[in-house]
């Protein structure tokens, strides 16, 4: 579903029981955005090559100008639609969930539309009384198209590392004074300019304390990049600090927890000959970081095969959980796996980890997705029907937009089990916490079935409830990109042999060499 899908719904709203759209009646708001469209059409059919240089920069300021105006109001449609729970009746159970599949924000972008709503709009308290921004010179700077969203994100981060005690006057004078900035300096200059602010509040450092600590920590892992490496970002408290350095200075030692070294001691380097490690240590060309990074991993590994995170998490075994084909595992080719956690894994490490790995086998029936074993007639899903699903649905959430890993999900019952459900691997499906608790028969509900035909035979659809703009059940693909790559990759041979089908025998050779590799 799309923005358009929305607007579509909006439209036909607002026209009347006669079905003349000329006399209906919609709201201001809605016949504004009608008329404001119109224009950008208009503005988009319009040339610059009349203007001036001068009148030329001027327009360019004057667009940047109206789109950080719309972003202003903007936020007050944020809070309306949070306050009245209106995303609910398009199917979603938060405002963040509308926001990434509705609007197909990304989830930092819904994030910070959430923050700047908090901050910069006018909420209301429980007695229904407006009140003021918390941040007002900024809202008012916003409004008037004198900053932008990231002059807002830069403020709101400085704010946020102002010590809780300092007095409530100085924090809104440092606020005023990071907004009088952000009107007349980029986001990047404002960012040292809100360092000069902090220092001015706190310039020892003795007013930061335990509070501001527990506020600011956090730790967050950024998406694979295309070698499926991943950077850590955060902030460590004190503590935390201090016992990763002893980690990384004992297991980050060189010689010890070496992968690429297959005598390289592990665990307790007191334990090892000293010669023995003195020789490994010898052999160690990796930097401080790898060793930290090598003595992170060892950690991490300790504690899996140690079993300290207990025997079930959502009813899967707390462990890396990995869906394979064997010929795959058996030639150690092919493109990365998918763990239940929606991580990649390069084939190589996967073979790696199958040595010592407890193997599960999901029989399919004719290569399709509909698996024959593993079936159970209880409540709740079974540890190997839950390995089944991920198997079949993919390593997430299968309601379509969602993206929440199967590692973090539920077996959910497509017909509910005090409506009759059964407890069959043909019955269940993956699907998170709060996709799970939005099914069922009420207005705003989803609903879901099993794929009887066609390439998605086998796979869990979702059908939106009545007042979603996109009427048609829908199967997510996300955690299927190596059926879709396929599928995508034959439609795009059967177009290239149409289009080359009346073409001379000299082009040939080109189709063949496609055509050789399906």
């Amino acid at each position: 579903m799309t923005v358009a899908d929305f607007s579509g719904a909006v439209e036909s709203r607002v026209v009347s029981a006669s079905g003349d759209p000329e006399t209906a009646s919609r709201p201001r708001a809605v016949e504004l955005l009608a008329q404001l469209h119109e224009l950008l059409d208009e503005m988009a059919e319009a040339t610059n090559t009349d203007c001036s240089d001068a009148e030329l920069l001027a327009v360019s300021s004057e667009r940047e100008r109206a789109s950080r105006r719309l972003e202003s109001i903007g936020l007050r449609d944020y809070v309306d639609i949070y306050d009245r729970s209106a995303y609910r009746i398009a199917g979603y159970t938060s405002m963040h969930g509308f926001q990434t599949c509705a609007l197909t924000l990304s989830h930092g972008a819904a994030r910070q539309r959430r923050f700047r709503a908090e901050n910069l709009a006018n909420l209301s308290n429980l007695q229904g009384d407006i009140l003021d921004p918390v941040l007002p010179d900024s809202a008012e700077a916003l409004a008037e198209g004198a900053i932008s969203g990231a002059h807002v994100d830069v403020i709101l981060e400085t704010m946020k590392r102002i010590p809780s005690s300092v007095s409530a006057l100085d924090r809104e004078v440092a606020e005023s004074r990071m907004a009088h900035y952000a009107r007349e300096f980029n986001p990047g200059s404002l960012r040292r300019l809100g360092i000069e602010v902090l220092a001015h509040l706190d310039p020892d450092g003795s007013l930061t304390d335990e509070r501001d600590r527990r506020r600011q920590r956090g730790l967050s892992v950024d998406a694979q990049d295309m070698q499926q490496m991943s950077r850590l970002l955060g902030q460590l408290d004190p503590k935390t600090r201090a016992m990763l350095d002893v980690v990384t200075s004992v297991w980050g030692a060189p010689g010890v927890n070496n992968p690429d070294d297959p005598e390289s001691p592990t665990g307790d380097p007191n334990a090892v000959d000293p010669e023995v490690l003195a020789a490994a240590a010898a052999r160690d060309t990796r930097s401080v970081e790898q060793r930290h990074h090598d003595a992170l991993a060892a950690v991490l590994r300790t504690i899996l095969d140690g079993g300290h995170l207990g025997n079930s998490h959502h009813g899967l075994p707390p462990q890396i959980i990995v869906t394979i084909t064997e010929s795959a595992l058996r030639d150690a080719a092919g493109s990365p796996a998918i763990t239940a956690t929606g991580a990649r894994l390069p084939i190589s490490d996967v073979v790696e980890m199958a040595a010592r790995a407890q193997m599960h086998l999901a029989v399919f029936a004719d290569h399709s997705a509909q698996v024959l074993h593993f079936g159970r007639s209880r409540r709740l899903a079974s540890r190997s029907q839950r390995l089944a699903l991920i198997a079949r649905d993919g390593a997430g959430c299968t309601r379509p937009n969602c993206t929440t890993s199967a590692f973090d999900s539920q077996a959910h019952h497509l017909t509910d089990f005090q409506h009759g459900g059964r407890t069959d691997i043909d019955e269940l499906a993956i699907a998170c916490g709060p996709d799970n608790r939005h099914v069922g028969t009420e207005p705003g509900m989803w609903t879901t079935t099993i794929e009887t035909s066609g390439p998605d035979a086998g796979r869990p659809a979702w059908h939106p409830p009545a007042a979603h703009p996109r009427r048609d059940r829908t199967v997510n693909h996300a955690n299927l990109s190596k059926v879709i790559v396929e599928r995508m990759r034959k439609r795009v041979v059967q177009r290239y042999r149409g289009e080359r089908s009346g073409h001379s025998e000299s082009d040939s050779g080109s189709r063949s060499d496609i055509e050789s590799n399906q």
